[in-house]
């Protein structure tokens, strides 16, 4: 089988037991609900990253600022030169996400672990309710990196493209989602829009397809046909989204990393942005 175009992004649970003490590595949970995961046990020495409060904006909707970005590394004991795994619940929903967010403001030396939380404990691997202490760490927010982002603008103006099959947009929501069935999955009952359906011309192409049943990524063949499939190729732009941005950040990965498609944005506003706005067109069968 061919190599994913970027392999070094990602990391095995055999390397991160080898490297569960090395200073050079700081590894992260990124939880969702931490009271459900994290706390009740963790891979050793990994620090916490909590999804809602650590990565997104406490007031405004929006991911978290530069400033805080670059306190959230320097209170993990992250330098420049510090390798960083990150892993967390849902298959690395939320790792996924914090993986695009930490790479929009120029962080280097990312890693995610494959198969995430739950690969770590299906294999019996060791767990801890000990949250370690770091010696802080000195990080500096780089520029945000525009070509990783998409704005409601964005994908408004890309539109015309989308609908000549000049510009991939993929709708990596639920089947049911993207059909408007229903407007945000049970266990989000907040996270919803106003009306259900679909951006004009999205392709339907759900997350959960690029995994396997132990939540570790597909062989590179397996994903290339996957979008290809659906007319998903890496000659023109592409602009991924959900209902706001996690799962959209996971297929953004596997899009810019595992295959090396070479422009792929995450549209973080997704259907909560788009399915609230007056006058937005939507699709829905």
């Amino acid at each position: 089988m061919a190599a994913y175009a970027h392999p070094e992004v990602l990391v095995e649970n055999e390397w991160l037991a080898e490297h569960l003490n090395d200073p050079k590595v700081r590894i992260a949970e990124v939880d969702y609900d931490p009271a459900a995961n994290y706390e009740l046990g963790h891979v050793p020495g990994s620090v916490l990253f909590d999804w809602r409060k650590d990565i997104n904006d406490p007031v405004r909707r929006d991911i978290l600022s530069p400033d805080a970005f670059a306190a959230l590394f320097a209170r993990a004991g992250i330098d420049p030169d510090t390798t960083v795994v990150l892993y967390g619940d849902f298959n690395n929903w939320f790792a996924a996400f914090a993986y695009w967010v930490f790479s929009y403001y120029g962080a280097k030396n990312l890693k995610l672990l494959n198969g995430g939380r739950k690969k770590w404990i299906a294999e019996d691997r060791p767990l801890t309710k000990e949250a370690p202490k770091h010696s802080a760490g000195k990080f500096t927010a780089g520029a945000p990196d525009a070509k990783l982002r998409a704005y409601l603008d964005d994908v408004r103006k890309a539109l015309p493209e989308v609908q000549a099959g000049k510009f991939g947009l993929v709708d990596v929501r639920g089947p049911k989602e993207f059909s408007g069935e229903i407007t945000a999955p049970p266990e989000y009952p907040t996270e919803h829009a106003q009306r259900g359906g679909h951006i004009p011309g999205a392709k339907n192409i759900p997350w959960a397809q690029a995994v396997k049943d132990d939540g570790t990524f597909k062989s590179r063949e397996e994903l290339e046909e996957l979008y290809r499939s659906k007319g998903v190729g890496p000659a023109h732009p592409v602009i991924t989204y959900c209902r706001i941005g996690e799962r959209s950040s996971h297929t953004w990965f596997v899009l810019k990393y595992l295959l090396g498609y070479p422009d792929v944005r995450n549209y973080d506003g997704s259907w909560t942005e788009w399915g609230n706005l007056i006058r937005t067109p939507i699709e829905k069968p």
